[in-house]
């Protein structure tokens, strides 16, 4: 389980390295604070290719196997990356690396599948803790040694890395056999027919786009708030903005436990109501360190709350299909932040950073919205903690 975890950190901070660096990288390929902010949406499309392709691969091929090989072309899309002569170039590895850097997502349902029923909400918020840690950790870490060792080291290292994790999970990790027989195309057409005959995959798609939004939307346009007035940081001080973020990952076991004790959906709405009272101190914010940094650690919290407890619905559905569950429901997760992304980088540039929190309030007011009406006829055991998962 730590291995995993481990691994899925690394794999999917490969998506965030770029974020807290658009302003460097902006002025290194002579391109506007927009143009740059589009790198965002461009690994959040290719992480969303990721998903519909390679994901349900999960169910069908042996899995090992293929975590090794989209591990090695993860660290190749990096390597091009710390090279690359111009924008152009660095866009397009940015898409391979969020291409398979979808991995991540065929390692979680794993994780899943070698669980005990009464235990699965712990296993998936164990190595979601990883992943969500790998994701914070990453802007971190990369803006300290961008800061000390030039942008260019960020993604040098991280090829470094991803070789390496190639290396030792073809050693560590047992063979895992396919569950899934079905012709390849016929394995994709199956995702479709999973979200039409599954009605609590569609409300947790909904919400997970929703929550997954709000996450975009202020990483993508947090570098330029910190980078401009009043604040005026360097990608170092920028990137330890990212540890506030960590606190998320704290609430991913507690998620996980409140589902495998039936209370998934107690823990699915407080989370809701923190992410949206979090845009509140996020707009204070744009002024104050501190209420900035109260409103990180309160959004990643209710995002990675919804999160752990989406997950635990999820999988519970069919177990002989988590890699396709996982599919649809990554796809519109991600579907959120490339939207988002892209939303928030052209609202900085027109609106500055209030933009930005309406926008994150209204999608968080949104998904908020969407959960009590689909839960309606529940709320009264939802009191009683006794309520099915199954809306």
């Amino acid at each position: 389980m730590l291995l995993l975890a481990v691994t899925c950190g690394a794999a999917v901070a490969n998506l965030y390295y770029a974020q807290p660096l658009l302003h460097t990288l902006a002025q290194t390929f002579s391109v506007s604070q927009s143009t740059a902010g589009l790198l965002v949406t461009a690994s959040q499309i290719g992480y969303a290719i990721g998903l519909a392709f390679l994901v349900p691969l999960g169910d069908l091929l042996e899995r090992r196997r293929l975590i090794v090989v989209i591990l090695l072309v993860c660290g190749a899309g990096q390597a091009v990356a710390a090279g690359a002569p111009d924008f152009g170039v660095f866009a397009l590895a940015v898409g391979v690396v969020g291409v398979s850097s979808a991995v991540a997502q065929i390692i979680v349902p794993m994780s899943s599948s070698l669980a005990a029923e009464h235990e699965r909400g712990r296993v998936v918020g164990t190595v979601m803790s990883g992943l969500l840690i790998g994701i914070l950790a990453a802007r971190t870490a990369s803006g300290v040694l961008a800061g000390l060792l030039g942008w260019r080291a960020v993604f040098v290292i991280a090829t470094a890395v991803m070789v390496l994790l190639a290396a030792t999970l073809r050693w560590a990790l047992p063979p895992a056999p396919p569950t899934e027989s079905l012709a390849y195309r016929s394995l994709l057409r199956s995702v479709a027919s999973i979200v039409a005959e599954e009605p609590l995959l569609r409300q947790r798609m909904a919400l997970g786009a929703a929550v997954m939004g709000c996450f975009s939307a202020l990483w993508t346009s947090i570098a330029f708030l910190l980078s401009g007035p009043p604040y005026n940081y360097g990608n170092t001080a920028i990137g330890l903005f990212g540890l506030a973020g960590i606190a998320g990952a704290m609430i991913a076991p507690v998620a996980g436990r409140l589902s495998d004790q039936g209370k998934g959906k107690l823990a699915t709405s407080g989370a809701l109501v923190i992410l949206l009272a979090s845009w509140g101190l996020l707009l204070l914010g744009g002024h104050s360190v501190v209420l900035l940094v109260a409103g990180i650690v309160a959004l990643d919290l209710g995002v990675q709350g919804v999160h752990i407890s989406n997950q635990s619905a999820i999988y519970a559905l069919r177990p002989d299909a988590r890699s396709r569950i996982t599919t649809a429901y990554m796809l519109a997760y991600f579907a959120g932040a490339a939207a988002m992304s892209a939303a928030a980088s052209a609202l900085y540039g027109s609106d500055g950073w209030t933009g930005v929190c309406v926008l994150g309030a209204a999608v968080a007011a949104a998904g908020l919205l969407a959960w009590v009406v689909t839960e309606r006829p529940s709320l009264a055991s939802l009191r009683l903690g006794t309520a099915s998962e199954r809306p």
